[in-house]
C-alpha cells in the first residue's frame, strides 16, 4: 500500500497523517474545514519541530514528511485512488456509517476501509458497505506520533488477508499491533474508562479531590498521569460517550457515566479542548477548576 486517505484532521487524525507521512507513505488528509486542515498541518509541522530539537528527525525529513501530505475539502477526490483509508471523524456512529457508505462507493474495489474508533462496532459500520471483509479497526493511541499501541480491531467478516496486512502495516509505522475482537470498547477503553469513571465517582462521592485522587494514581500505581487529568486530555465528551456505548452495548450499569461527568459536559467543561475540566488549561496552566461544586450540587440534589 502506497496511498494512504486520512478523514478528520483533529488530534488523532493529523497525528495518524503524521506518522504515515513521516515513513514514506503518498497522504491525502481530508476535513470539510479548510481552516482545520492548515491547523492540522501547522501541528504537525510543530510536532515535527519538536523532533528535529531533540535529534530524532532533521530538516530534510520534515521537508519530505510534509511534502507527503495533501489536503482536500472533498471525500471524492481525497480517497478515490486509496490504498488504505484511516477514518478519524467523530466518535459518533452516525456520523462513521454516513462516511463509510461514502467510502464504499468512491473507493476502488480493493481498498481497505479503517476506523480509528476507541468503541464502536467494527461489524456495524463494516455492515453499511459491500466490502465488510475490507473493513477493520486500526485504534491509534494519543498523541500518535508517540504512543507505539495500534489496537487491531477484527470485525465479524474481516478476512485474514486483511487483518494481516493492516498488522504489517503498523510494524513499518514502527508501531507494535496488537489484534482483538470486536466488542464494545475492545480492550483499551472496556478497561479505561470504567477507571476514569470511578476516579470521578470518587471525587463526585467527596472521597478526595482531584488532585488526591491524581497522586494517588500517579504515585500509588506508577501511573504517567492521574485518570482525571487523563480524562481532560481524552476530552470529558469523548468520555462520556465511550461509557454510553459501553453502557448500551452490554447492558450492564456498571458502565453508567457519574452524574458529574454529565453535568462537566453539558457545562461544557470537556478538558483541555474547551480550556476547562478538571484542571483549568486556559492560560496554560493545569491550575485546579473547582470540579467539587458539581459534586456538592448533585450531592445536595440526592439529598433533597
Amino acid at each position: 500500500m502506497k496511498n494512504i486517505t486520512v478523514i478528520g484532521s483533529g488530534t488523532m487524525g493529523n497525528g495518524i497523517a503524521h506518522v504515515f507521512a513521516q515513513h514514506g507513505y503518498s497522504v491525502s488528509l481530508v476535513d470539510i474545514n479548510e481552516q482545520a486542515l492548515q491547523k492540522a498541518l501547522a501541528t504537525i509541522a510543530k510536532n515535527i519541530d519538536r523532533q528535529v530539537a531533540k535529534g530524532t528527525f532533521t530538516e530534510t525529513d520534515k521537508t519530505n514528511t510534509l511534502n507527503n501530505i495533501k489536503t482536500f475539502t472533498k471525500l471524492e477526490e481525497g480517497a478515490k485512488n486509496a490504498d488504505l483509508v484511516v477514518e478519524a471523524a467523530s466518535e459518533n456512529v452516525k456520523i462513521k456509517m454516513d462516511i463509510f457508505k461514502q467510502l464504499d462507493v468512491i473507493c476502488p474495489a480493493n481498498t481497505i476501509l479503517a476506523s480509528n474508533t476507541s468503541s464502536i462496532s467494527i461489524t456495524q459500520i463494516a455492515a453499511v458497505t459491500k466490502r465488510a471483509d475490507k473493513v477493520i479497526g486500526m485504534h491509534f493511541m494519543n498523541p500518535v506520533p508517540v504512543m507505539k499501541l495500534v489496537e487491531i480491531i477484527r470485525g465479524y467478516s474481516t478476512s485474514n488477508e486483511v487483518c494481516n496486512l493492516i498488522m504489517e502495516t503498523a510494524k513499518k509505522l514502527n508501531k507494535t499491533p496488537t489484534e482483538v475482537n470486536d466488542y464494545p470498547g475492545f480492550v483499551a477503553n472496556k478497561i479505561l474508562m470504567p477507571m476514569i469513571n470511578e476516579a470521578i465517582i470518587t471525587l463526585y462521592e467527596g472521597v478526595a479531590g482531584v488532585e488526591e485522587i491524581d497522586t494517588v494514581m500517579k504515585l500509588g500505581m506508577a501511573h504517567p498521569m492521574g485518570p482525571l487529568q487523563l480524562a481532560d486530555f481524552i476530552g470529558l465528551d469523548v468520555c462520556l460517550n465511550i461509557l454510553r456505548v459501553l453502557q448500551d452495548g452490554f447492558g450492564n450499569p456498571k458502565y453508567a457515566p457519574c452524574p458529574l461527568l454529565v453535568n462537566m459536559v453539558t457545562a461544557g467543561h470537556l478538558g483541555v479542548k474547551s480550556g476547562k475540566g478538571f484542571y483549568d488549561y486556559a492560560n496554560g496552566t493545569k491550575d485546579l477548576v473547582l470540579a467539587e461544586r458539581f459534586k456538592k450540587q448533585t450531592q445536595h440534589a440526592l439529598a433533597q
